[in-house]
């Protein structure tokens, strides 16, 4: 049966302007960071959402002044907001950073929509804008979009024959939410995410066909094997090769995405070793670079900056006093 509808409506306006955006940082703190300047304290913010849950998924229209939002790696590990969210830009201008490195960049400056994995790290700037936000179960995506992980900074415009048909699809969602029961609701937000999914999917070639059923087969396998050895130091390109019985151009075509097979395994030993550095606060850095199969302490230093924009003790200082905040 369908869940209960809930609606909530939030807004900036009758606040004081010196308090609008710490207001507006403590209703969304509880995933993303939003840094503050004075200037902006001076200035004031206006912002308003209009949410509506249902069924596991929520449907955010939301409209801001100027504004940054974050959401780090020391954030994701002392959370558990693991959802994928399709951004929908309809005024205004984003630009957003996601990954570890090689980093992705997007610039939104008209309609389209942008993939976002709550799972992976990413950063926003945008000007005065309208946007929609889909937040949805994993499980959902995952059953359209093989890989769905990979998506996560990616743009489509209403270029496409199948994509074309997003906008009516968000505008019936505008008009008619408030109107509907929960069973409807459900219903529309589902079949909206849907389509959004499979145009993300029709866009890099990952339904429709046997042939785009076996490569993501292949690289879920190839993924499975590295997650499963990751704290090893003989992990190597030879090895996942080895594995996957594969030939050397394919393994690699299928990574290109993740911006190559050793910028993913580097990337997931990251990861991880973030997670142990917030979970086991007297851990030495050593052993935990050691443990996710890093060479030696100057090694997984200088991968940590690049990545993360701070060394590995800093992040652990941010985890702590984000946990402790919580």
């Amino acid at each position: 049966m369908p869940g209960a509808f809930d609606y909530s409506h939030f807004d900036t306006y009758g606040t004081v302007p010196r308090v609008q955006l710490p207001v507006w940082r403590e209703r969304v703190g509880h995933f993303l960071d939003v840094p503050i300047s004075r200037q902006q304290l001076a200035d004031g913010f206006r912002g308003s959402i209009d949410t509506y849950r249902v069924g596991g998924m929520a449907f955010m229209d939301c409209r801001t002044d100027p504004v940054a939002q974050t959401r780090s790696v020391a954030r994701i590990s002392t959370d558990n907001v693991r959802q994928i969210v399709f951004h929908v830009a309809v005024e205004g201008t984003f630009e957003t950073s996601t990954g570890l490195y090689p980093k992705r960049h997007a610039l939104q400056t008209r309609p389209g929509i942008l993939a976002l994995d709550m799972n992976q790290p990413m950063r926003m700037t945008r000007g005065p804008c309208r946007l929609l936000a889909l937040f949805l179960p994993r499980e959902m995506i995952d059953a359209v979009l093989p890989e769905a992980a990979s998506i996560h900074g990616r743009v489509i415009e209403y270029q496409s024959p199948l994509s074309r048909l997003i906008p009516a699809q968000l505008a019936e969602l505008c008009r008619g939410l408030p109107a509907m029961d929960a069973p409807a609701a459900q219903e529309a937000l589902r079949t909206c995410a849907l389509l959004i999914a499979a145009a993300f999917g029709k866009e890099r070639g990952l339904t429709g066909s046997a042939r785009a059923a076996a490569r993501a087969a292949m690289f879920a396998t190839a993924r499975r094997y590295i997650d499963a050895h990751l704290g090893e130091v003989d992990l190597t390109v030879d090895s996942v090769l080895a594995v996957s019985r594969l030939s050397r151009p394919t393994l690699y075509r299928l990574f290109e995405p993740e911006g190559g097979l050793v910028a993913y395994i580097r990337n997931r030993r990251l990861r991880e070793a973030a997670d142990e550095l917030h979970r086991y606060p007297h851990r030495p850095v050593i052993n935990v670079a050691f443990g996710w199969g890093f060479n030696s302490a100057s090694d997984f230093n200088r991968a940590f900056r690049r990545a993360y924009d701070m060394s590995p003790g800093d992040f652990r200082a941010a985890a702590s006093a984000i946990h402790s905040r919580r």
